[in-house]
């Protein structure tokens, strides 16, 4: 039989786990699609992934993907793929433009994720830096940024894909360019992320990481990858700043 205190001391741990790496930041690091909003709520990432494939298959280069991923769906998948065949060629270029359109459009229907907007302007309240690190391309963020009123809060860190496709996450190159340009040490800083690459990108880089998980089945694969502190909404991380805000009181 199972105590009461067995079962509130690992809650406990979480909140201590939690407190001490969002006390601890002076700067955080977001992925952008997950953390701060779900890009493709209302535009499905199956449909532009699949039509990705069909524009491969129509210059008669489908066979650069492996059956596998030739039903994957998840663009940023047979991105890497392709650059991974034909890289730095204007093939890849191609792509990722095309790719990148595609996240334009769905900027439109894109859904805040909860507790994401007053998190971020809160955390820019209290002094802290923040940058966007992430697979997606620049100009999508900003874009979506600006129809939320939020560019400000991260302008100019905003660190997504670059021509150089091989340095995508989980590589740490956007999470360092972050770091230098911002003029911070990795342990100072946090990264909030939802996919394991953003965890192994964290690690490689040195910062330490939270995990953001709106489901069961991802902060499942987050933990089992090695994710100390994952919760499912950014609602406690909010509080906690709150809180802290006013443990402090006025200056």
């Amino acid at each position: 039989m199972t105590s009461d205190t067995d079962q509130t001391e690992p809650v406990a741990e979480r909140a201590d786990g939690l407190r001490k790496l969002v006390s601890g930041a002076r700067v955080v690091l977001w992925d952008f699609d997950g953390p701060i909003c779900r890009l493709f709520a209302g535009y499905s990432a199956d449909r532009v992934a699949g039509e990705l494939v069909d524009w491969l298959g129509r210059l008669g280069l489908k066979e650069l993907l492996s059956e596998e991923e030739q039903v994957h769906p998840d663009p940023h998948v047979l991105l890497g793929a392709v650059d991974r065949r034909r890289h730095r060629s204007d093939l890849a270029a191609d792509f990722e433009e095309r790719l990148t359109c595609e996240e334009l459009r769905a900027v439109a229907t894109a859904r805040p994720t909860a507790y994401a907007d007053p998190l971020i302007r809160t955390w820019t309240a209290l002094g802290v830096g923040l940058a966007v690190t992430t697979n997606n391309s620049p100009r999508v963020v900003g874009e979506y940024l600006t129809t939320r009123g939020l560019l400000d809060c991260f302008a100019p860190h905003i660190y997504g894909r670059t021509r150089d496709l091989h340095l995508l996450k989980p590589d740490p190159y956007c999470l360092n360019r972050a770091l230098r340009a911002m003029g911070a040490a990795p342990g100072q800083a946090l990264m909030v992320g939802d996919t394991t690459s953003d965890l192994t990108a964290a690690r490689r880089a040195g910062v330490p990481f939270l995990g953001y998980a709106r489901d069961d089945e991802k902060a499942k694969l987050l933990r089992q990858a090695g994710a100390e502190t994952v919760v499912h909404s950014l609602e406690p991380v909010l509080r906690l700043l709150w809180e802290d805000a006013r443990g402090r009181g006025p200056a």
